[in-house]
C-alpha cells in the first residue's frame, strides 16, 4: 500500500514475558494465559498515525507501538457505522447473522467473545462507550467501570466550537452496570472524557492484579467522535491555516451514494469548503492527540503493575470518517478513508517491526484474540484469525475484503482493485488502488477492463450470497 493510502491496521508485538520479567499469571482459572486490553476509538481516520506517514499529527503513543510492532496496512472495519462495527467485533461474524444489519438489534442469543473469555476464566471488564443493545453483564462482562451511554434526558441544546448545534451523544452521560444515570454528570460529550475513561481503566488495571485472573479490559473511548470538543490546554494546537487539504477533497459528492443527507452529512453545508476542512481537521487531530496521550497513561498503569509484559494490547477504531474527502463529512461509505481502521496490538510472542499488506476485517480479531489467549475458537464464525500471520507461522489470510452499507451500498477491494456497487442509486465504481490510492479515477467505464469487472462482480455476489446478505435473496 502506498504511503497515502488510508486503511491501515497495525498489530503490535513486545518481548514476551519471560523477556521483560515478572511472574507468570497467578494458578487458577486461567493460569497461564495473557491478559487482553482491546482499546476502541470512534470515527478515527486510518491516516492519523504520524509514524505512518503523517507528518502533521502528533501521535507518540502510536508512534511507540508502530515502532514495536507488526502493521497490517489493509484492514476494514465491514460496516463503516458505530453499533454495526462494534456487534462484529464481539461476535466475529457478519451483521447479516448477527441480527444488526440495517438499524437492527443485536441477537440476545449471540455468543459473545467476553463472555467466551469468562467462562475460559477470564475477569471481564467493559469501560467507556456502551452501545450494543442489552447490559454489559448480559454480553460477558464481569463488571463495568466508568460506564457512558444514553440513559439521561437529552437536555437543552449545546453548541460545539464552531457554535454549530450538537447532534451527536445528546443524552449521553455515565451510569451504572443497569444503566441508569449516575448523578453529578453532565449529558452530552465533555472535554476531558478520555481522560475519564482512561481513569477508570487504570483503576481496574491497579485492582485487576490481586484478582488472581488474567483480565479482558475492554475500554470504548469517544474520541474523536462528534461533537469535537476541544482538550483542556490543547488551544491552538493545530491551526486550521496549516491542515493540509485531502488530496481527494470534493465540494460535493457526485451522486447520492445512500447517506448523502444523513446526520454525519448534515453537520456541514453543501457545497463543502476548505474553511470547513480545515476547521474540523484541527479539532479532530487535537482530540485525537488528547486520546493518544491517555492510551498512553493506561500503557503507563500496566507497566506500574508489572502486567504489560504479558499483556495483549490492542488498539483500534471502530471505523474511519471523510472530513471532506468525495465531498462527504461522515464515516456511511465504501471509500478507504472511512471503511478503513487502524488497529494496534501489541502482546507475548507477537513478532515486532514487520507489516504486512494482508486484507483483513475487524471481526478477525474475535479468533485472534481467542487464539493469543489460548482459548478455542467457536465454529460458525464469519473471521479468520491473525494469530499465525503475528507470530510468523502464515501466510495471507484471505483474498479479499467485503463491505456494506445497509441497502445502499456493497464493496470488494483485492490487494489491487476495487468495486463499489450502489443497488439504490444503479451505479458502480472502480478503483486501481496501486495507481489511486485517493480513489479519485472511477474505471468502471473502462472496456479494457471489463474481464476485472465481472470477475468482481462475480466474487461479490458469491460471497454475500454464502453469508447471507438479504439484498441477494430479494432478487
Amino acid at each position: 500500500m502506498g504511503r497515502h493510502q488510508l486503511a491501515p491496521i497495525l498489530l503490535l508485538g513486545i518481548a514476551t514475558a519471560a523477556s521483560v520479567g515478572g511472574p507468570a499469571c497467578a494458578a487458577g482459572p486461567g493460569a497461564g494465559r495473557p491478559n487482553i486490553l482491546l482499546l476502541v476509538s470512534d470515527d478515527q481516520r486510518p491516516d492519523t498515525i504520524r509514524a505512518l506517514g503523517n507528518p502533521v499529527i502528533a501521535t507518540p503513543t502510536f508512534d511507540r507501538l508502530v515502532g514495536d510492532g507488526t502493521a497490517f496496512t489493509r484492514a476494514v472495519c465491514s460496516y463503516p457505522l458505530c453499533y454495526p462495527s462494534r456487534a462484529e467485533i464481539l461476535t466475529g461474524t457478519t451483521v447479516f447473522r448477527n441480527g444488526v444489519y440495517d438499524r437492527g438489534r443485536l441477537d440476545a442469543t449471540a455468543a459473545t467473545l467476553p463472555a467466551l473469555l469468562l467462562r475460559a476464566g477470564y475477569r471481564t471488564c467493559h469501560v467507556g462507550k456502551w452501545h450494543v443493545a442489552g447490559k454489559p453483564r448480559d454480553r460477558g462482562y464481569e463488571t463495568v467501570e466508568g460506564m457512558y451511554a444514553q440513559c439521561g434526558p437529552a437536555g437543552p441544546p449545546r453548541f460545539d466550537e464552531r457554535a454549530r448545534e450538537i447532534t451527536g451523544y445528546r443524552g449521553w452521560t455515565f451510569c451504572d452496570a443497569d444503566c441508569k444515570a449516575l448523578p453529578g454528570h453532565a449529558s452530552g460529550l465533555t472535554r476531558d472524557i478520555s481522560a475519564a475513561f482512561a481513569d477508570a481503566a487504570i483503576r481496574f488495571i491497579g485492582a485487576a492484579k490481586s484478582a488472581g485472573r488474567p483480565f479482558f479490559l475492554h475500554v470504548n473511548f469517544t474520541a474523536p467522535h462528534d461533537p469535537l470538543m476541544l482538550p483542556g490546554g490543547f488551544e491552538g494546537r493545530y491551526e486550521p491555516g496549516g491542515m493540509p487539504m485531502p488530496r481527494n477533497f470534493l465540494p460535493e459528492h457526485a451522486f447520492d451514494h445512500g447517506n448523502l443527507r444523513g446526520r454525519d452529512e448534515a453537520l456541514w453545508p453543501w457545497p463543502r469548503t476548505e474553511s470547513d476542512v480545515r476547521e474540523e481537521l484541527a479539532l479532530y487531530y487535537a482530540v485525537i492527540t488528547h486520546l493518544d496521550a491517555q492510551v498512553g497513561r493506561i500503557f503507563e498503569a500496566l507497566d506500574a503493575s508489572g502486567e504489560l509484559g504479558r499483556t495483549v494490547v490492542i488498539y483500534t477504531s471502530d471505523n474511519g470518517l471523510a472530513i471532506g474527502s468525495h465531498g462527504l463529512r461522515g464515516k456511511q461509505n465504501m471509500y478507504e478513508h472511512s471503511i478503513g481502521v487502524p488497529l494496534l496490538l501489541r502482546g507475548p510472542g507477537i513478532r515486532a517491526g514487520v507489516r504486512s499488506a494482508t486484507p483483513c476485517h475487524l471481526r478477525d480479531l474475535f479468533p485472534t484474540i481467542c487464539e493469543l489467549a489460548k482459548v478455542p475458537v467457536p465454529p460458525g464464525l464469519a473471521a479468520t484469525s491473525l494469530a499465525p500471520l503475528l507470530q510468523g507461522e502464515g501466510g495471507p489470510v484471505r483474498d479479499f475484503v467485503v463491505g456494506y452499507f445497509r441497502d445502499s451500498q456493497r464493496m470488494i477491494r483485492t490487494e489491487r482493485w476495487k468495486l463499489i456497487r450502489y443497488p439504490l442509486a444503479g451505479r458502480e465504481q472502480l478503483f486501481d488502488l496501486r495507481s489511486d490510492p485517493d480513489e479519485m479515477a472511477d474505471l468502471s467505464a473502462d472496456p479494457g477492463l471489463a474481464g476485472i469487472l465481472d470477475g468482481l462482480r462475480g466474487d461479490l455476489a458469491a460471497w454475500l450470497t454464502e453469508n447471507g446478505d438479504p439484498l441477494t435473496s430479494r432478487r
